[in-house]
């Protein structure tokens, strides 16, 4: 990956659900980068309005997930028990000023980094936030939907699953993972750092990362908080 001083290198997390901690870590591993978050901020995690809070003071660019529509509509018809019991929570617990944060929010972005036009949404470009997309049944769609959007590199989020996939031409489609919910099996935050370079011909790669935080203190708090209990432990687990 070039690392040159012609090179753009921005940030992406996505599905944080309101796990301060592991935003807290991958916000130090990045440092002053700009962030962009692919959506579900909120959601079974205890900390909503603190991670809306320091997303908001780092002036990440965000979508809207279906969690946190569901934090600020209050319908949770699509949810299955535990989810709607935990949206349920953060709409009775998310602040004003969460609430229009999350309220603001576009359901997809299109903007250029670097010379590269990227788009990003939760779901997919189909279905901005309840599609899951995924290497093993989608990978027939990836030029279709860069094409669809006028896009060379596409973010998605939602899956909780890290991947990345490059077209014959170039083009580039990736998910960060979970920085807050991790179902890979591997309990650390995960996130990516894009980088394009800026030199013609200029190339677009992303590197998948993933990095420790405080679990016990994250988990604590959703035992306190009283929502459901295997929130806390599935975060031990990474599943």
């Amino acid at each position: 990956m070039a690392t040159s001083k012609d090179t753009v290198r921005v940030a992406f997390v996505s599905d944080v659900h309101s796990n301060l901690e592991a935003l807290e870590a991958v916000l130090d591993e990045v440092g002053k980068l700009k962030v962009y978050c692919c959506g579900d901020i909120v959601g079974y995690g205890a900390s909503p309005n603190e991670v809306v809070r320091l997303l908001s003071q780092v002036k990440a660019t965000c979508v809207l997930g279906n969690h946190d529509q569901a934090a600020i509509s209050g319908d949770v018809g699509d949810f299955n028990a535990r989810a709607a019991m935990a949206a349920v929570w953060t709409s009775k617990h998310i602040t004003d000023e969460s609430r229009a944060f999350l309220g603001s929010l576009p359901r997809e972005v299109s903007t250029e980094i670097g010379g590269k036009r990227l788009y990003m949404a939760h779901g997919s470009p189909d279905d901005n936030m309840w599609e899951y997309v995924l290497p093993s049944t989608h990978t027939d769609l990836f030029d279709y939907y860069l094409k669809k959007v006028n896009a060379d590199v596409m973010a998605l989020g939602h899956t909780h699953l890290a991947f990345e996939w490059r077209g014959d031409d170039g083009g580039l489609v990736f998910n960060p993972g979970s920085v807050g919910q991790p179902r890979t099996g591997d309990r650390r935050a995960s996130f990516a750092i894009l980088s394009v370079g800026t030199d013609e011909p200029s190339r677009a790669d992303v590197e998948l990362r993933q990095v420790e935080y405080d679990i016990e203190k994250a988990a604590k708090k959703i035992l306190e908080s009283g929502l459901p209990p295997s929130l806390a432990s599935q975060l031990f687990s990474g599943e």
